[in-house]
């Protein structure tokens, strides 16, 4: 392993969305990530493992965590491992014997990760719930939707994935870093609703710097302004404006041949006009004639293209944005380190493919691996 995080060891328990997304990076950044599978869903697999990109670059086991010896074995991998990862709802390790002070009491140094919806306590801990209603929550969906229409849903961008998984990787490698001092673990609780909620960080000072509205679509940044908006072109696509600042400004009027319009920006009362010419000049070229006309014009725009045509376009690929790894186009591994370089470590695994290998290499003598297989606490 090459990366900055060579030399740590991760035990992800098996879960979905921003769990997987944060033990990938760490992955990505050099750690040997083990997921520990359901036995039932090693047993179940048939075939070749899915292309779950998320799942990629790590190793699989299968331990029964309903008995006994499963248990026992798991936190025979924590008292090796740095890192713990799990996304069950509050209170479910605690119940299984593999909470934070068992696991901790086993491995002071351990950094144990959680992550879930509404976090460890509230009011809504134990509801069930999706990245749309940790968004609500936070104060995140409102703002995002045009003016007069409904709240849009931005995917699992948001919750899922930036204030869950990733806010979890950093939160992870924060503790790592002041282990190296203290030389103690400590559990990280991550919430989406909180990472969320932290992603709007910039919104309140804005408001109150007056430069933000109440009103949704309204404002500057949330397709309010007509030159920060995208725009259909002739072919049915769509091109991505952001002239904010003046000079831009000035630079997409000339671009757009529309020398008639005055050189500065309208307030809000010009807007709605302002729009109206915009997308009509934008209609009567496809997107990659203006994509090229506007390219050298310095005016902040780009094609809004789609996840399918994202690889092949030229810029990411002089950047390698994207790879191609064992047979699958996906997103290469970020950010790049000038020292370390991050690299995806593996295919994505069969569930249970490494169970013997692993529990060999953490210490498990043959004979134990061979009771525990016998038992059907591991698979």
């Amino acid at each position: 392993m090459t990366g900055p995080l060579a030399g740590i060891k991760v035990v992800e328990l098996q879960g979905m969305g921003p769990g997987p997304f944060c033990a990938m990076l760490l992955s990505d950044y050099g750690a040997d990530v083990v997921r520990v599978e359901r036995t039932a869903s090693v047993r179940a697999a048939a075939g070749p493992p899915p292309p779950d990109v998320l799942a990629r670059g790590r190793r699989s086991v299968g331990v029964d965590l309903k008995t006994p010896g499963g248990i026992d074995a798991l936190l025979r991998l924590v008292e090796r491992a740095d890192v713990l990862i799990e996304g069950f709802r509050p209170g479910v390790t605690e119940r299984l014997g593999i909470g934070p002070d068992v696991c901790l009491a086993r491995n002071p140094r351990l950094v144990y990760g959680r992550i879930t919806g509404w976090g460890q306590a509230g009011p809504y801990a134990p509801y069930a719930g999706h990245d749309i209603n940790y968004l609500a929550l936070s104060g995140a969906l409102w703002s995002i939707g045009r003016d007069g229409e409904a709240p849009v849903a931005p995917l699992t961008y948001v919750g899922d994935f930036g204030g869950g998984g990733m806010l979890l990787t950093v939160g992870i490698c924060a503790a790592l870093a002041e282990r190296a001092s203290s030389g103690r673990g400590q559990v990280v609780d991550a919430a989406m609703v909180d990472g969320a909620a932290l992603l709007n960080s910039f919104l309140y000072g804005m408001r109150a710097m007056g430069l933000w509205g109440e009103e949704r679509g309204r404002n500057m940044l949330d397709t309010g302004a007509p030159y920060y908006d995208t725009y259909e072109t002739a072919d049915g696509k769509w091109i991505a404006v952001g002239a904010l600042e003046p000079h831009f400004y000035r630079n997409l009027l000339d671009a757009l041949g529309l020398d008639d319009l005055p050189r500065t920006q309208p307030g809000p009362d010009g807007w709605p006009a302002l729009r109206a010419r915009f997308a009509a000049v934008f209609r009567t070229r496809p997107r990659d004639e203006w994509s090229a006309a506007l390219e050298a014009a310095e005016a902040c725009f780009a094609p809004v293209l789609s996840p399918w045509e994202a690889p092949e376009h030229p810029h990411n690929a002089v950047r390698e944005t994207f790879v191609a790894h064992n047979g699958l186009v996906q997103p290469a591994p970020a950010p790049r380190f000038g020292r370390t370089p991050a690299r995806i470590a593996g295919p994505v695994p069969t569930p249970g493919q490494h169970t013997g290998e692993v529990l060999a290499e953490w210490g498990f003598a043959a004979e134990d691996i061979e009771k525990l297989r016998a038992a059907g606490d591991i698979a």
